[in-house]
């Protein structure tokens, strides 16, 4: 009975293990190096899950010093905040090494936020859908591409 159980694990494990190689490079993702191209691009995912991205650097250390509902409230309702989602996506624009903060890109805004370089990691992340985020799945949008200043709509 216990040889059975044995290979019943075996050979589980060894389908979960094919299963999770298969899916590499349908994430983008391949041992050649191409998640150290990204990163090299700038790009980071999310670790933390709360209001740490917002519009100006006092506001991220408002919110993370003295974090009150309040202060939450009012940050987010202006416009001023926006929520971190573990295994988002975003693109650093620029460093702040003496504040240890990062303004970042997030898909679907155009604005770029403030957050502290800390909640942001290199090694990818996946996202609550078991997903690790890639550029062409993001949704990245850069305000200061002519893509973007040049719509259908015009």
């Amino acid at each position: 009975m216990k040889i059975r159980m044995l290979v019943i694990h075996v050979v589980g494990l060894s389908l979960i293990g094919s299963t999770w190689a298969d899916g590499l490079p349908k994430m983008g993702y391949t041992s050649d190096g191409s998640v150290k191209d990204l990163v090299a691009e700038g790009y980071r995912w999310v670790t933390v899950d709360g209001p740490y991205a917002c519009v100006k650097e006092q506001e991220v250390r408002q919110i993370t010093s003295s974090r009150t509902d309040a202060t939450e409230l009012s940050l987010v309702e202006a416009g001023d905040a926006y929520y971190l989602i573990p295994g988002t996506l975003a693109r650093i624009t620029q460093d702040d090494h003496v504040n240890g903060m990062s303004e970042i890109l997030l898909g679907g805004i155009t604005t770029p936020l403030w957050t502290y370089t800390k909640f942001l990691s290199a090694r990818p992340t996946r996202d609550i859908y078991g997903i690790v985020e890639t550029p062409d799945t993001a949704g990245l949008i850069d305000p200061g591409e002519p893509a973007v200043a040049g719509s259908a709509f015009e």
